[in-house]
């Protein structure tokens, strides 16, 4: 088994041919979901899956599912995939890589005329990145039953074009009902998008869960005056309480290591004047870690605090959580698959909890599955010069397939 290896060539000139669809000045790709460029990369990728003997369907919220059949097709398929839409400013390997790792597993199995008792499918999802539409990873979360087909048909870009229309612009409504198509087990191999990799020296990221999320908004209203005659006591300054609100959530995030993140990314003060003190500031707030009872005592503290804060200055504050997605562990069976392969395989290797979304979080509620990282350079991605070496996007594909093997079983 461990002499079964894919073409690390191949691979490489499949993902540089999919990154001239969209290539921009910079290196990167832009090639935005359900726009004319994402119908080619599209159209290329079925192209290419149809040329290795694979069948297609698609369903109406555009999702791809390409097949290679198994000797017995009763049993649910070990499917693998990602996703092909970008970040305006995006490179060539977030999302790209999953989906063309798994058409290089199959063209591997092909060339080595290698049957598994169960099928193998590559998907790919529509609206992974949620930079054109939202909500992000629309196809999964749609193909889950998170949020309603309509709603997603209804969802609309800067243009007022919606999902719906722009589907059907495209070519790529199909007719399966979203979730009306099995999964017997998932995988999703990624670049790590992070520097933990990189700054371990370690080839393979072995994924056992992908960090919750929630997101707030946060208004601190105080009192606009001039900077100048307003004495500090007499102040009511909405943003130096607001920036101890800040400097809370970075150190609640401290108290809960290793995965605890906690982030103010984006502030709005008015009247944003030299010379006035400012009357209200609005800000995000996003907290994360590994599991719900972390996660959650994460958020009581940070609620605590802002009512204490409320308390010593007087000043009316407002916090919203408007957006939450669990802690997603994944399967020990998918987990220990990857952990087999990489080891049957030699690769050197260390667990990395996902701090960003994919659509196996989606995926991991209807079926067992598991993560591959491999390194990108500095950490970078959604940026045009987001890179990764060959040699590791080679090693995480002989690890999706030796983890696919595991579960598909070889006859």
């Amino acid at each position: 088994m461990s002499e079964i290896r894919i073409n690390g060539d191949r691979l490489w000139a499949a993902l540089m041919e999919l990154a001239q669809i969209g290539a921009t000045a910079k290196g990167g790709v832009k090639r935005l979901a359900l726009t004319d460029l994402d119908k080619q990369g599209r159209d290329l990728v079925v192209g290419w899956g149809k040329a290795a003997g694979m069948s297609v369907t698609v369903d109406q919220i555009g999702n791809v599912f390409m097949r290679r059949d198994g000797t017995n097709n009763a049993l649910p398929p070990v499917m693998t995939g990602s996703h092909i839409d970008t970040q305006p400013t995006g490179g060539k390997f977030d999302g790209n890589y999953g989906v063309l790792a798994g058409l290089e597993v199959v063209r591997t199995l092909n060339d080595l005329k290698i049957k598994t008792e169960a099928p193998i499918e590559v998907a790919f999802w529509t609206n992974e990145e949620g930079s054109r539409f939202v909500p992000v990873m629309m196809g999964s979360g749609v193909f889950c039953g998170a949020f309603s087909l309509e709603t997603a048909y209804a969802a609309n870009d800067t243009e007022g074009k919606t999902v719906g229309e722009e589907l059907e612009r495209i070519g790529y409504k199909g007719t399966q009902v979203p979730g009306d198509h099995p999964i017997g087990a998932y995988f999703e191999t990624h670049i790590e998008q992070g520097p933990v990799l990189e700054d371990a020296d370690k080839v393979i990221g072995v994924v056992p869960a992908v960090m919750g999320l929630s997101w707030y908004d946060c208004v601190v209203s105080g009192m606009e005056a001039h900077a100048g005659p307003t004495p500090m006591g007499l102040r009511k300054d909405a943003l130096q309480v607001s920036t101890k609100i800040m400097q809370e959530v970075v150190a609640i995030a401290n108290r809960y290591p290793p995965y605890g993140r906690g982030t103010v990314g984006m502030v709005q003060v008015f009247p944003n004047s030299r010379n006035v003190i400012p009357g209200e500031v609005k800000f995000s707030i996003d907290l994360r870690n590994v599991n719900d009872e972390l996660l959650n005592t994460m958020h009581e503290e940070m609620l605590a605090f802002i009512d204490k804060t409320r308390g010593e200055t007087g000043l009316k504050i407002s916090i919203e959580r408007v957006s939450y997605y669990p802690p997603c562990p994944f399967h020990p069976e998918c987990v220990d698959a990857v952990r087999n392969a990489t080891a049957e395989l030699g690769y050197s290797t260390m667990d990395v909890v996902s701090g960003a979304g994919h659509d196996a979080i989606y995926a991991a509620r209807l079926a067992p599955a598991g993560m591959i990282f491999v390194p990108c350079k500095d950490g970078i991605s959604h940026n045009e010069i987001e890179d990764a070496k060959s040699e590791h996007l080679e090693a995480g594909c002989n690890v999706l397939l030796h983890a696919m093997l595991e579960r598909a079983r070889i006859v």
